[in-house]
């Protein structure tokens, strides 16, 4: 996962960062993300599979790849996941190959998953995961939110809360908490612990070599 940085005159190398953005839905991860993706070049997007059927909107191969259940157990057999879990009445899983092809091309990799995700993300690639979990402001906020989208009937909305208060309760598993009241301040917050992160003198592949050249 070590790679090469154009901005990197003094061959430090560094590996590449797996940066996990949780929250219950509507918290607002994916404006997180897509602002984001828009403002760190280096960064690219996990696109997950799932069984869920497309949404107006949606593209195939942008959003998710949409696949149906036995493609999805045939992947899942064949250990072509790095993570998956069930969501509701359907599962999402994050391909291994795009991922190990962008860390390759010198990329960090953008998730957006949930807590049984990031859990079985970090068993797998330890010190390569950020894990940060995003809340809403209040609960109250949360379902006004889920409301104003006028996507989901009251029967999905109320599964949604349902399934936030559980979510929520995961909090501890993560390396980092935002309260996201204000998207802007909260984009920022997310924007430093990557920042942050690709400096840890953990991932700097090269350092060892760059202290003999510096001290011989």
């Amino acid at each position: 996962m070590a790679h090469h940085h154009s901005n990197d005159p003094h061959g430090l190398k560094r590996r590449g960062v797996l940066f996990v953005l949780s929250s219950p839905s509507g918290a607002g991860k994916s404006t997180i993300a897509r602002m984001l993706l828009a403002d760190e070049p280096e960064l690219a997007m996990s696109v997950s599979a799932t069984t869920r059927p497309m949404r107006p909107g949606e593209v195939d191969g942008k959003d998710y790849h949409f696949v149906d259940l036995e493609e999805f157990r045939r992947m899942a057999a064949a250990d072509e996941f790095i993570e998956w879990a069930h969501v509701f009445d359907n599962r999402y899983g994050t391909p291994r190959a795009p991922v190990e092809a962008l860390l390759d091309a010198g990329k960090d990799v953008l998730f957006d998953i949930d807590w049984q995700g990031a859990q079985q993300l970090f068993q797998i690639a330890g010190g390569d995961v950020v894990r940060v979990f995003i809340f809403p402001p209040s609960m109250t906020e949360l379902r006004n939110r889920l409301e104003r989208r006028g996507t989901d009937a009251q029967s999905v909305i109320d599964a949604r809360m349902a399934r936030a208060t559980n979510e929520v309760s995961h909090w501890d598993g993560y390396d980092y908490v935002l309260v996201n009241d204000d998207v802007e301040a909260c984009f920022r917050g997310v924007k430093t612990i990557l920042a942050a992160e690709r400096l840890k003198r953990s991932r700097q592949t090269g350092l060892i070599g760059f202290i003999r050249r510096l001290t011989k």
